[in-house]
C-alpha cells in the first residue's frame, strides 16, 4: 500500500477519534490506536504504565483497550468520587475471561452482582468470622499459627538455613484461614503440598491479573488465543478440588461431629431455606476466603521484610520499640499491637509502596455518570490506581523512601476512609477481611523482628511481578538468628 495511503488512514483515525472524544466528553487520555488502543502502552507492569500516562493526561483518565473503555483513577480525590460518592453507580464488576474458569464470576462473592445474595453472602463472612467478637475469640489460634512460624524460624536458625520468608508467611496465614474456615491445618512448612498450593494461588492471582486479548476483544474468547483460560481451568480446578474434597468429608462426619467453624455454619445454610446456599457456592465463597487472605497477608509481610533488610536503620528502631515495649523474654501477643506505634507505621508504608492490588479488583459503571466534568459512559471499566497513589509527590514527601516515621504523627489509615491509602479498597467492595488481616500483619511481622536478627547475602531483590496481588519475582530468602 502506498504510504501517502497509510499516512492519510492513520490521520483520519486519529482524526475521527479525537472527535469521537470530544462528542462524548470522555475524560482526557492518550490516543488509541486503531482496533488495539492503548493496549500496547499497558506494558509489562499496568500499574507503573497507568502512572506514567496520569502524570501527562490527569489523575482521571480514559483509555481504549481494544473495544473496552476503561478510566482510570490516581488520586485520592478522585477515588473518593469513585468509591465513595458515586459507589453505588461504580459497584459492578468488568468479568475477566479468566475468572469465567469453573464458574467462579457466578458464585465468587467478590464478582457478583451488589443485590441480596451478595449482601447475605457479605452479612454472613461478617458475622461469622470477621465481627469483633470472633476475632477476640480468634486470637488464641493466631497465637498458636505465629508459635509455630518461630518454632520453625528457630530450627532453621539453628542449622544455620535461610527461610524463604514469602513461603513461610504464606504457610502460617493459609493454616491461620483454613483452621478458622474449616478446622484443618492444609499444609506444613517445606512440603511438597505447600509448593504445590503455593503455585496455584500464585497462578489465579497472575492469570486474573495478566492483561487478556481476550478481554479487550470478547469475541475472541471462545479461541482464548494466550491460553489464559485453559491455564486459569487448571489453577482454580486444583484449589476446588481440593475444597471441594474437605467440604465432602464434612458432609459424611456431620452425624458424628460439629466444628462450629465456618463451613459447620455454609452447610447448615445449605441445608436451609433462607439463604439458597449450594455446593458449589460454598466452594467460591471458601475459595475468595482463602485466596484474599492468604496471598494478600504473604506478600505483605515479604515485601516488609524486603524494605526492612535494605534498610538496616529501620529494622533497629523497630527492634528498639519491641525490645522496650515487650521485653527480651516475652512474645508478641495481639494486645501488644496498640503499644506499638513504629510497627504500626511499618504496616501501613508497606502497604503505601507495596500495597496487595495494585489497581484493586476493576469496577464497573453500571449507568452513565458525571464526573468533574466528563461522562463515564455505562459499562465502563474502571481501575484505581492504589500503586500510583502510594506515590504521588503531591500527596507524600519522598514517595519513593521507605520512612515509616512519616505516619508516627499522621491520623492516616488503611480501613477505606483515608483515600491517600486504600490498598484493601473503599465502598460496599472493600476486601471483607481487612479486619483479621490487620491483626494477623501486626502480629506475624512484630514476632519475627522481636524474636530474631535476620541476615542476608548480597543485594536483596526487589523486582516487582504484576498480578492481582503483587508479588517480589525473586523470593526473599534470609537467615534468622535467634535473639529471644
Amino acid at each position: 500500500m502506498d504510504l501517502s495511503i497509510v499516512i492519510a488512514i492513520i490521520v483520519s483515525f486519529l482524526a475521527w477519534s479525537h472527535f469521537r472524544r470530544r462528542r462524548q466528553n470522555l475524560p482526557p487520555g492518550p490516543y488509541p490506536f486503531p482496533i488495539i488502543g492503548n493496549i500496547l502502552q499497558l506494558g509489562r507492569n499496568p500499574h507503573r504504565s497507568l502512572a506514567d500516562l496520569s502524570k501527562t493526561h490527569g489523575p482521571l483518565m480514559s483509555l481504549k483497550l481494544g473495544n473496552t473503555l476503561t478510566v482510570v483513577a490516581s488520586s485520592p480525590e478522585i477515588a473518593k468520587l469513585l468509591l465513595q460518592e458515586h459507589d453505588q453507580a461504580f459497584s459492578g464488576r468488568t468479568i475477566p475471561a479468566a475468572a469465567e474458569a469453573h464458574d467462579h464470576h457466578k458464585h465468587s462473592m467478590a464478582l457478583i452482582p451488589v443485590g441480596e445474595r451478595w449482601r447475605k453472602a457479605r452479612k454472613l463472612c461478617r458475622e461469622r468470622m470477621f465481627s469483633t467478637r470472633q476475632l477476640d475469640a480468634g486470637a488464641g489460634l493466631r497465637a498458636e499459627k505465629v508459635r509455630k512460624l518461630l518454632d520453625y524460624a528457630r530450627g532453621c536458625s539453628a542449622g544455620g538455613r535461610a527461610v524463604d520468608v514469602g513461603e513461610a508467611a504464606f504457610v502460617t496465614a493459609s493454616n491461620l484461614l483454613t483452621a478458622t474456615l474449616f478446622s484443618v491445618d492444609l499444609i506444613e512448612f517445606e512440603s511438597d503440598a505447600t509448593q504445590q498450593l503455593k503455585e496455584a494461588i500464585e497462578g489465579v492471582t497472575k492469570i486474573l491479573g495478566a492483561p487478556n486479548v481476550a478481554d479487550f476483544f470478547p469475541f475472541l474468547k471462545r479461541w482464548d488465543p494466550q491460553g489464559i483460560k485453559k491455564r486459569s481451568e487448571i489453577c482454580f480446578g486444583k484449589l476446588l478440588g481440593v475444597l471441594g474434597g474437605i467440604i465432602n468429608e464434612r458432609l459424611e462426619s456431620r452425624s458424628m461431629e460439629r466444628k462450629n467453624d465456618l463451613l459447620d455454619a455454609l452447610v447448615d445454610l445449605m441445608e436451609g431455606t433462607e439463604y439458597n446456599l449450594s455446593f458449589k457456592d460454598i466452594q467460591h465463597i471458601l475459595l475468595d476466603l482463602y485466596l484474599g487472605g492468604s496471598d494478600s497477608t504473604q506478600c505483605t509481610v515479604e515485601w516488609a521484610m524486603t524494605e526492612l533488610l535494605t534498610n538496616p536503620m529501620k529494622m533497629s528502631n523497630a527492634k528498639n520499640e519491641l525490645k522496650r515495649v515487650i521485653g527480651e523474654k516475652k512474645q508478641v501477643e495481639e494486645s501488644d499491637i496498640s503499644r506499638l506505634p513504629y510497627l504500626q507505621a511499618l504496616i501501613k508504608e508497606t502497604l503505601r509502596l507495596h500495597p496487595p492490588g495494585p489497581l484493586l479488583v476493576p469496577r464497573r459503571a453500571d449507568h452513565e455518570v458525571e464526573m468533574i466534568g466528563y461522562n463515564i459512559p455505562e459499562k465502563a471499566q474502571i481501575f484505581v490506581n492504589v500503586w500510583a497513589i502510594g506515590r504521588d509527590s503531591s500527596v507524600w514527601a519522598n514517595p519513593s523512601s521507605f520512612e515509616p516515621e512519616r505516619f508516627l504523627d499522621s491520623n492516616i489509615g488503611f480501613k477505606g476512609q483515608d483515600f491517600e491509602l486504600i490498598p484493601f479498597g473503599s465502598g460496599r467492595r472493600m476486601c471483607p477481611g481487612l479486619a483479621l488481616a490487620d491483626r494477623m500483619l501486626h502480629l506475624m511481622l512484630g514476632s519475627l523482628l522481636h524474636s530474631f536478627d535476620w541476615e542476608v547475602e548480597g543485594v536483596v531483590d526487589t523486582t516487582e511481578e504484576f498480578g492481582m496481588a503483587l508479588h517480589k519475582a525473586v523470593p526473599l530468602k534470609a537467615i534468622p538468628v535467634y535473639c529471644n
